[in-house]
């Protein structure tokens, strides 16, 4: 629900060298366990290797200490020589306070050098939230840009139910907003129904979120599309197209809202998302649809259940007449109940 945030490319192991020649703290890290047992086989030794003594296999490990500054190269011996691990401590550690430092009196100055950009977004047009009642906004592209904004105004929290399977692209999106959202210390909470999860895309968003701290839980019965940001604002479908949403800010209403996800949230399956990750995407929805058909719901009942469309699980149940051989729908019931057809 916000933007993809940049990478630092100072902070990726064996990054750029400073212009002074040396490798910054952020850059070089604490040795890994190649390096800590390399950088002792050679204190071993005498704390001295010849260059031409390195194994193939030992040289990226060799350049690693290098980069550290664990050893330091000499070249009149063409050998490698050990370097105190204190030096190389208050070496680093100077750096990383002069980083800190650096970032700290950024970080300062960064609001006052946005300062002009801020006051642009504030007096950004936006419908009127007016206390009490609801902004009805018309056609998807108008929906998303004021959710856009108010993901972007978000400074706690962010409720949501989503019922059915969400499509790839949107969670594209949804993956780029909702890391930012979570970097920026919001809470988020998402019900959603088990068919969301039948896709790869849908269980590499849950990973990726859950990662950062989202909370997902599985509810298997039918809800409503809902969005609070904040607890000041409620987002809600208010045609069955969903193209057209209400805004509401009334806070009688919005605590209605809250009570009814706090409801569903309690009711709803909290997921060992490393044990669904270790197995793959969930049943198919086919799958999904022919375990109701077999309990007896009706085409109508297995829509509502699922969050599909009726003509979505009218296809699917097409194709498992086919793979049936079913006539009728109480005969693929039967069927995959686990009957068989003597006819």
């Amino acid at each position: 629900m916000t933007f993809e945030a940049t990478a630092d490319p100072a902070a990726a192991p064996g990054g750029p060298v400073g212009a002074d020649g040396t490798v910054g703290a952020a850059t070089t890290g604490e040795p890994d366990e190649a390096a800590r047992r390399l950088y002792l086989a050679i204190l071993a030794d005498g704390g001295r290797m010849r260059i031409a003594d390195v194994p193939e296999t030992e040289q990226g490990t060799v350049r690693r200490l290098v980069s550290i500054g664990l050893l330091m190269t000499n070249p009149m011996d063409a050998c490698y020589t050990a370097v105190s691990p204190r030096s190389v401590s208050d070496r680093l550690g100077a750096e990383l306070r002069s980083e800190a430092t650096r970032l700290l009196v950024r970080a300062e100055s960064l609001p006052g050098a946005l300062d002009a950009l801020t006051r642009a977004y504030d007096a950004m047009p936006r419908p009127p939230e007016r206390s009490g009642g609801a902004v009805y906004i018309e056609g998807h592209i108008h929906i998303r840009h004021r959710i856009s904004q108010l993901v972007a105004d978000c400074r706690t929290e962010v409720l949501t139910a989503q019922p059915g399977a969400r499509p790839a692209d949107a969670l594209k999106i949804a993956i780029q907003q909702d890391v930012q959202l979570l970097q920026r210390g919001c809470s988020l909470r998402t019900i959603y129904q088990p068919v969301a999860f039948s896709e790869p895309p849908a269980l590499a968003y849950a990973e990726e979120v859950t990662r950062r701290g989202s909370l997902i839980r599985i509810l298997d019965e039918p809800f409503e599309r809902l969005m609070v940001f904040d607890r000041s604002v409620a987002v809600i479908s208010a045609t069955d197209d969903h193209s057209t949403a209400a805004f509401i800010t009334d806070p009688a209403a919005i605590a209605f809202i809250v009570n009814a996800f706090e409801r569903d949230w309690s009711r709803a399956d909290a997921t060992d998302w490393s044990a669904v990750l270790s197995q793959g995407p969930a049943h198919s929805a086919p799958e999904r649809v022919g375990r109701l058909l077999a309990r007896g719901l009706t085409q109508r009942a297995v829509a509502t259940r699922l969050g599909l469309s009726e003509r979505t699980v009218a296809a699917h149940i097409s194709r498992l007449r086919d793979r049936y051989g079913a006539q009728t729908l109480f005969q693929l019931g039967w069927l995959m109940r686990g009957g068989r057809d003597d006819g």
